[in-house]
């Protein structure tokens, strides 16, 4: 079982090991959402996730033999480094499981702090399988990532910092993969506060810990920009308390996970991963469902692929209107480029591509298609471009 008391325990085990976040106001967002948000910022750890409160937690009891013999655990990247991490600092050997394809920044930060790493398996259930059979092997311990007492009791830390911090939160929203974070914090922040409201957020591509509670029957994809919270089969013992505790749980799809992402970076000038912005995408995307309440929300990670990351924000800027593909026909004479380009310009945009199409068209031979990409102010910014363009006599649409 997990008790307020093991998770207060475990406060005083983590103290000087693990960071003590910020949980501040956020007012811009406020604005945005029309709920008054507080955000808690686990992206600052020192491996960037709120997992290394659990795998210190864990590790620091584990007895003298226990430590000889080493520990062993599966996860997507973030447990991995939390494990990796403190086992480094308490001398202990560590093997990662790592399902193929987590991304390469947290696969190399996991080995930078001495684990050795086998990557195995395209999700976290083939891993975990890989993972038991070494635990059994090697003699190993197994390090469950969310189904584990101590695991879920050094999660459950995170709500006792943001109801030290702020007392008066009405609601906690939570991402949730396979439970443990949800698990802990519910477990504590009904203890302090009864009758608070926790607010579960998942992925509609893995859609686990929601079916399992409200007997739904949702699809489940095979891969997610969050996948953090990419689980196929939630935790037991997180289920269980989720059921007792968790008021509700929500749904979020891709985009509202990129914008998210993309509005932390902006406003907040954080950087989170898919799984740190899934509280945000919740209130994004149910914005009724929060409206006037005081709202704290768990940015419960950082580590993101920078490749990934561009992509998200080069789409965010086509959402926004910041970025658009234009199509302008012309005849095929010259001096036509310039005259198109020179009026992007006069109207105050700026060209990022530029493609000339002449064979693959419906036009006449002797017209030319241009496609341009512009960088805009907005989406009315977008609408005086075109106007620009048609006024200047040429034939232009938004793509």
């Amino acid at each position: 079982m997990v008790t307020f008391s093991s998770i207060e325990q475990a406060a005083t085990r983590l103290h000087d090991h693990v960071l003590r976040t910020p949980c501040v106001a956020s007012h811009t967002l406020s604005d945005i959402t029309g709920a008054q948000i507080f955000l808690k910022f686990e992206n600052l750890q020192f491996t960037a996730s709120f997992k290394e409160r659990g795998a210190c937690n864990k590790l620091s009891q584990l007895s003298v033999a226990e430590r000889a013999r080493g520990v062993i655990a599966m996860s997507a990247g973030n447990h991995a480094q939390g494990v990796a991490y403190h086992a480094q600092r308490l001398g202990i050997r560590a093997v990662i499981v790592m399902p193929r394809f987590t991304p390469g920044v947290k696969v190399e930060r996991t080995r930078g702090f001495g684990a050795q790493i086998v990557l195995h398996g395209d999700t976290l259930e083939q891993a975990r399988a890989h993972a038991l059979m070494l635990a059994e092997q090697q003699q190993l311990i197994f390090v469950h990532p969310y189904d584990d007492p101590d695991i879920v009791a050094g999660q459950g830390t995170v709500a006792l910092e943001m109801l030290a911090e702020v007392p008066d939160l009405d609601t906690l929203v939570v991402a949730v993969g396979g439970g443990g974070l949800i698990a802990g914090m519910a477990t504590a922040a009904q203890a302090i506060k009864p009758g608070i409201e926790i607010i579960g957020v998942q992925t509609t591509r893995f859609p686990g810990m929601f079916n399992a509670i409200k007997g739904t029957h949702h699809p489940q994809g095979s891969s997610s920009i969050a996948e953090g919270i990419a689980v196929g089969t939630p935790g037991q013992l997180p289920q269980a308390i989720i059921a007792r505790l968790v008021s509700d749980l929500l749904l979020v799809d891709e985009g509202d996970i990129e914008q998210a992402i993309v509005l932390l970076l902006e406003v907040e000038k954080t950087l989170v991963e898919g799984a740190g912005a899934a509280a945000l995408a919740a209130l994004l995307r149910f914005p009724e469902r929060f409206k006037g309440k005081k709202v704290g929300l768990v940015l419960c990670g950082g580590n993101i692929d920078p490749l990934l990351l561009a992509a998200i924000i080069e789409r965010g800027m086509v959402r926004a209107g910041r970025l658009a593909r234009l199509r302008v026909s012309a005849r095929d004479v010259p001096g036509t480029l310039a005259a198109i380009t020179a009026t992007v310009a006069a109207a105050g945009a700026n060209i990022n591509e530029v493609h000339h199409q002449r064979a693959f068209t419906t036009l006449a031979a002797q017209n030319v298609e241009i496609e341009l990409v512009i960088q805009t102010r907005g989406p009315q910014h977008i609408q005086d471009v075109l106007a620009a363009l048609r006024q200047a006599g040429l034939t232009a649409a938004l793509l």
